[in-house]
């Protein structure tokens, strides 16, 4: 691999099929009401682990070297998909999410980032929240008024469950008409070193 070539990467969790497939027939109910959203593409949904930017594509086989240990050894785990919520806040959407309950993950992302502090990745300022990201909005002004309660009548919808069997190492390749993932790592939970 070559130094000069730098690729856009993170580290994701992928879903079950069927979760995705909910999330996707909610989203087809949810775009004549807010249509200031830009909406992610089925595929493209996923649990970001750690986003890491834009990095020598060089450093690849050393991010695989450095998960392998922590992550093989990690027990596999169960999770479920569950209601809709925003970030920043109702009053300044600029996300819209499907919330992900599970203190696995979050210890799963705790082990994630503290292996990266060596390749120096610097830790996340915020703490880790597992969720969907399910859409943007462009404009984050434009909320409409009654989002409070479309997000409450949401907020106990049961999306499905997904096992966690494996973490991924994403390239984001970004395209006019969305961004495009590339798997460069698979590493599999549960498994010895």
């Amino acid at each position: 691999m070559n130094d000069a070539v730098v690729i856009r990467a993170f580290i994701a969790v992928e879903l079950a099929p069927s979760i995705i497939q909910n999330i996707d027939a909610a989203i087809d109910r949810l775009r004549p009401r807010l249509t200031n959203v830009r909406w992610v593409a089925p595929g493209n949904i996923h649990l970001t682990v750690k986003f890491l930017g834009d990095i020598p594509e060089s450093q690849v086989d050393d991010l695989g070297a450095a998960l392998t240990p922590v992550v093989r050894p990690f027990p596999r785990c169960t999770i479920n998909a569950k209601g809709l919520g925003v970030f920043l806040d109702v009053k300044r959407p600029r996300i819209i999410w499907v919330g992900l309950a599970s203190d696995a993950l979050v210890a799963l992302a705790a082990k994630v980032q503290a292996c990266l502090l060596p390749l120096g990745f610097e830790p996340e300022k915020r703490s880790f929240t597992p969720h969907l990201t399910i859409g943007r909005w462009r404009q984050s002004d434009r909320a409409p008024k009654d989002l409070p309660v479309a997000l409450a009548n949401w907020r106990s919808v049961d999306f499905g469950q997904s096992e966690v069997n494996e973490i991924v190492l994403f390239q984001s390749i970004l395209k006019p008409q969305g961004a495009e993932y590339r798997k460069l790592k698979v590493i599999q939970l549960g498994s010895q070193p």
